[in-house]
């Protein structure tokens, strides 16, 4: 495993859609790996592909709290096929987006459908940190940043902030 470096706002990367992962195979295991080991570094709980530069439709997860056991999730193809009718404010960050945070309003609870590390057709319903992070990342596949979330007043601040300090 090896830590890959991070895509960072204004990257246009990062707005890319992400292509569906054809196979589950020893090099998308090895990607997943990587993003692991970036994540853990980061230190982060949530990591789309994307945001190491590989626009394929892969994530990874790991809500484990600090002196547990790490528990990773791998998410090949995952896709909402369902929206709770409740509210969830939380605050988010993205390692994309360093040093930065604000409160999203999203779905409550959310059902993805996905690949396993096996190629195994498997579904999530989750809620809490897991809804939020599932929403946040597949939203990075399909080229959306959790700024897109707030007023548009914050987020022309935040870009224009990280276009000023990454111009250097």
């Amino acid at each position: 495993m090896s830590v890959k470096p991070l895509i960072i706002l204004p990257d246009p990367v990062l707005r890319l859609q992400s292509a569906k992962v054809e196979r589950v195979d020893a090099p998308l295991l090895k990607l997943a790996d990587d993003m692991l080991e970036t994540m853990y570094d980061a230190p982060g709980i949530g990591l789309a592909a994307i945001q190491v530069g590989e626009p394929v439709r892969l994530v990874v997860i790991d809500l484990a709290k600090e002196g547990e056991p790490r528990a990773p999730t791998i998410f090949i193809n995952p896709e909402i096929v369902a929206l709770g009718d409740g509210v969830n404010v939380h605050e988010e960050g993205c390692l994309s987006i360093p040093d930065y945070y604000a409160e999203v309003e999203r779905p409550d609870t959310v059902t993805v459908s996905y690949l396993d590390a096996k190629g195994k057709q498997q579904q999530i319903e989750a809620g809490g940190l897991m809804s939020v992070c599932l929403q946040h990342e597949i939203d990075h596949l399909n080229g959306t940043l959790f700024i897109d979330h707030i007023s548009k007043l914050k987020r022309d601040m935040v870009v224009k902030k990280f276009r000023k300090r990454y111009r250097a």
